[in-house]
């Protein structure tokens, strides 16, 4: 109970005031300033020079608007001699920031409202009406069974279902992909950005650009690398990756568009840059479900009024375009704020000094006795006099 008295006594009504000792040794002192340029370093080349701590900072805000151009020749069995357009392999025609190109197909034509053969697979091939189940759906399945057994062809039978038919048959993929002319397309991206805090605008467009540069420019890493103009399949080997193979099943393909502006030079300094990596995943340990598809129908009536539709499923290279990036302009506030935890910082050099001093060097008991002095209170000690005398 004492010992608490004494403590609370003690926090209560003693105070401590920093004292001034001057030690004179060259390892403290060289130790003292050596951190103490560490320190400075630290403040000067990294806060202020490699981090721009002088500058308030603002992230960017972006829009995007693409356009593809190319056309493609096609001759098969099925469909024919056949021209594709943007308005064919551009699916849909406009998203937000990202854009699918189709690079091959599986097309199921003249599929109408129908009873037909359910394709084979473990859960459909059957020898009679007994292995149908009227009425069951499988979510895999392209309707509902009929519960009977039917000629698929000459040699197997499946389960009969109510569906769009002839089912669809995508158990072959064609090799080469069925639109590798793609690879040649063209990808024009216009890209504004605005950082709101210093009113800044741009856009990817530079201001030197002129309407025939633009006309014939395609982006090149070293030679062009301002033109807003890309062939797909530099996008997609820039990536690391081979468009043919990649167009064979599909994927993604990140553009990231890198607007880093320090406000404080000139605005043509603020320059986009270009970066091209594929997002879905590649490891050869997970190759179940590899690339990107879709299906997608285009519906007409035939002769007899009678509804017909076309089945798609549309293999492709879907381009997600990416902006990201930060501005830095010169302001007091940041600049005052980094400077007072720089002097702050000094302070660190005295703190590991004292603990050397005081603790750890062999001496350290003659420095601590010359460190601290205790006084005390004067009236006291006025009273205790002239009870001595």
């Amino acid at each position: 109970m004492a010992g608490c008295a004494a403590a609370l006594s003690s926090f209560f009504f003693e105070y401590d005031t920093p004292r001034i000792v001057l030690i004179r040794s060259r390892k403290v002192g060289l130790m003292n300033r050596t951190v103490q340029l560490l320190i400075l370093a630290y403040v000067i080349g990294w806060v202020f020079v490699w981090e721009k701590g002088y500058q308030e900072t603002d992230s960017v805000v972006s829009s995007i608007t693409t356009k593809v151009k190319g056309v493609a020749l096609t001759n098969t069995s099925e469909l024919g001699l056949r021209v594709w357009d943007v308005a064919d392999y551009v699916i849909p025609p406009q998203q937000e920031n990202t854009l699918f190109v189709m690079t091959n197909i599986v097309a199921t034509l003249n599929q109408r409202q129908s009873t037909c053969a359910e394709l084979p697979d473990a859960k459909t091939v059957c020898i009679s009406d007994d292995n149908c189940t009227f009425g069951s759906i499988d979510v895999h399945g392209s309707g509902v069974a009929t519960g009977k057994c039917v000629h698929y062809n000459a040699h197997v039978k499946t389960c009969e279902v109510i569906a769009w038919c002839p089912v669809e048959n995508d158990t072959y993929v064609p090799r080469p992909a069925f639109l590798k002319a793609a690879e040649n397309f063209t990808l024009l991206i216009k890209n504004h950005i605005w950082y709101p805090k210093f009113n800044f605008t741009k856009r990817n467009i530079l201001p030197n650009t002129s309407a025939t540069y633009l006309k014939s420019c395609i982006y090149d890493t070293k030679s062009d690398p301002f033109c807003p103009i890309f062939r797909l399949g530099q996008i997609v080997e820039s990536g690391g990756q081979s468009f043919q193979q990649m167009a064979v099943e599909g994927g993604i393909m990140g553009i990231q568009i890198n607007w880093d502006c320090n406000l404080d030079r000139s605005a043509s300094h603020c320059i986009p840059k270009y970066s091209f990596h594929r997002l879905d995943n590649q490891d050869s340990d997970h190759t179940v479900s590899p690339g990107y598809n879709f299906r997608f129908a285009k519906y007409y009536k035939d002769a007899n009024g009678t509804e017909v539709r076309t089945l798609i499923k549309a293999y492709g290279i879907r381009f997600d375009t990416i902006v990201f990036g930060k501005a830095g302009k010169f302001d007091i506030i940041p600049t005052m704020i980094n400077i007072g935890s720089g002097l702050a910082l000094l302070g660190v050099a005295t703190v590991l000094c004292d603990i050397i001093v005081l603790y750890l060097m062999k001496k350290r008991f003659y420095y601590r006795e010359k460190k601290y002095k205790y006084v005390e209170d004067y009236e006291q000690g006025l009273a205790e006099a002239f009870r001595t005398e």
